[in-house]
């Protein structure tokens, strides 16, 4: 693509002045020159000497075969000169010439180098968002790590074909490796290991950071004999901070079904689901850890970021409902957040929170919210239990941080024509009818965490194909303007209702655009958060 447009400018460059342009390039030190760049001649342009090019960006003057040449080496690229002439028929200086076109040449290779370089990077974005949308089940089951542990390293064995296994988390106070999930034994009956042992596999690589294979008699420790037999897999469990990389524990893999060893490929797999782990314990450490220290800022930020990328799509309830959603996130750290979930065929749940106050400790809970959420609607299409039980999760976190969350959770049944609804304290939750009659579905109960007792629900019918649920956290009613106006519910309101049978997509970027407009360059005071789903 960059040679077909460098050379249909030197073309243009050529027509119009009767003057040839080539530009070459090395592509490595110590390989010839290759034509990058060229127009028609009666025949190919013969390759410069590359000893005689210049190294600096200064033009030199060169004998060629047909006249004399202006050369110059072309930044951004390292090793890419412009060659200009001989002198053309139409009498133009050959230096005029080459002033005009050295920064045209200049800056289209700047524009493919940023291209390449952006399309690295999204490759490499592409990846990681892939990897962390598959933690958010990983996150979903760490309400608390030890229920999580069994879980997941039976995922792990079964995949790889292990018969035995563990996972070892460090424990920072004995500085030793804790069994926290094994295959076969119960964790507490596994003794723990001393990071310094010397001939313990698990330590070994936990003081590396690096996995290994041992084959079936190598470093032979007794404390590993329980999840052991043969060769073993292990490899370490790492957080990757903006300080450097954090080894948390091992996962170890013993006792393959096939009895193949293990595999780059399968030591390449473990690595990435070490690194889910570790995603999980360190979330989990940071719940518990002291909110009120600083030094959480930087981290807090970054789990608001996970935690906005691992927001799911309408795909995830599709074919049975069409939902559209977006979240735009304030400067300061914040704690919206939505979810939704596909219960069954015919059923399909829709979520939407916001954690009260600002910061790091929203943005903790909101994270602990959206994994306890994940358990939660999956063990119930009851919207009153599933709330039920996300406060029963949360009862601590919100008692110490003195916190609540406003929640709406329901459930569009389409099979009986219904929706049940749970409504903790959010103010934003409505039905608009194919008709154009809008339904506020009230809050029955005050948010999550102000009250112990559980939360009532309620129900609707439901049209299906034809009513919207729509529902949108205070931060887009209360957005402001230079004039500090509010947009105000029921603009909101009336662009959904204008919009009603339109696809939930474009009902989304007309409220968006909406806000847009309003809101002009003042920027949002409050997370903005919008759901729009048809079933």
């Amino acid at each position: 693509m960059r040679e077909q447009a460098l050379g249909s400018v030197l073309t243009a460059f050529y027509d119009a002045t009767r003057c040839p342009a080539t530009v070459w390039t090395q592509r490595e030190v110590g390989q010839p020159l290759t034509l990058l760049g060229a127009v028609p001649h009666a025949a190919p342009p013969a390759t410069p000497d590359l000893d005689a090019l210049p190294r600096g960006p200064e033009s030199i003057s060169l004998d060629g075969p047909a006249g004399r040449l202006m050369v110059a080496r072309v930044p951004p690229a390292k090793r890419a000169w412009l060659v200009l002439g001989p002198d053309p028929t139409t009498g133009l200086p050959l230096a005029n010439l080459f002033r005009f076109l050295a920064p045209v040449v200049s800056q289209m290779l700047q524009t493919a180098l940023e291209v390449e370089h952006a399309a690295a990077e999204l490759a490499e974005r592409y990846e990681e968002i892939n990897l962390l949308y598959t933690i958010s089940e990983i996150l979903g089951r760490t309400v608390r790590l030890e229920e999580a542990a069994a879980t997941i390293l039976k995922e792990i064995s079964e995949t790889v074909g292990a018969r035995k296994a563990s996972i070892l988390v460090h424990d920072r106070v004995t500085d030793t490796l804790q069994v926290v999930a094994a295959l076969g034994i119960r964790p507490e009956d596994a003794p723990p290991i001393a990071v310094d042992d010397p001939c313990s596999v698990s330590a070994q690589v936990f003081r590396s950071r690096h996995a290994t294979i041992v084959d079936g008699a190598e470093m032979a420790c007794d404390a590993e004999t329980p999840y052991r037999n043969g060769a073993m897999l292990s490899v370490p469990i790492m957080w990757t901070s903006p300080d450097g990389g954090e080894p948390l524990g091992v996962v170890n893999l013993s006792d393959r079904r096939s009895g193949q060893p293990f595999s780059a490929g399968d030591q390449k797999l473990v690595a990435a689901i070490a690194t889910q782990i570790g995603t999980a314990i360190q979330n989990t450490r940071l719940v518990r850890a002291s909110l009120a220290q600083q030094r959480l800022v930087q981290e807090m930020h970054l789990a608001h970021d996970l935690q906005m990328k691992l927001l799911p799509t309408g795909a995830v309830v599709a074919p049975d409902a069409e939902v559209s959603a977006r979240v735009m996130p304030a400067d300061s750290v914040g704690g919206d957040f939505y979810n939704l979930f596909r219960l069954s065929l015919n059923s399909t749940g829709a979520m939407i929170g916001d954690v009260s106050g600002h910061g790091y400790q929203a943005a903790l809970i909101m994270a602990l919210a959206m994994s306890a959420a994940a358990i939660h609607a999956q063990a119930s299409t009851d919207p009153t239990e599933t709330l039920a039980a996300l406060q029963t999760s949360l009862r601590d976190e919100l008692a110490t941080t003195e916190m609540f969350i406003s929640a709406f959770y329901g459930v569009v049944d389409r099979r009986l024509g219904e929706l049940r609804y749970a409504n903790t304290g959010h103010p934003h939750a409505f039905v608009i009818g194919g008709d154009g009659d809008i339904q506020r579905l009230p809050a029955l109960d005050p948010p999550l965490g102000m009250v112990t007792t559980a939360p009532h629900g309620s129900s609707r019918p439901w049209a299906t194909n034809r009513d919207l649920l729509l529902l949108f956290t205070d931060g887009v009613s209360d957005a402001r303007n230079r004039a500090d106006a509010r947009l105000g519910e029921q603009a909101v309101l009336d662009m959904v209702t204008t919009n009603r049978t339109r696809p939930t997509t474009e009902i989304v970027e007309r409220v968006f655009a909406m806000l847009s407009q309003h809101m002009g360059d003042v920027p949002p005071r409050d997370d903005l958060t919008l759901v729009v789903l048809r079933s």
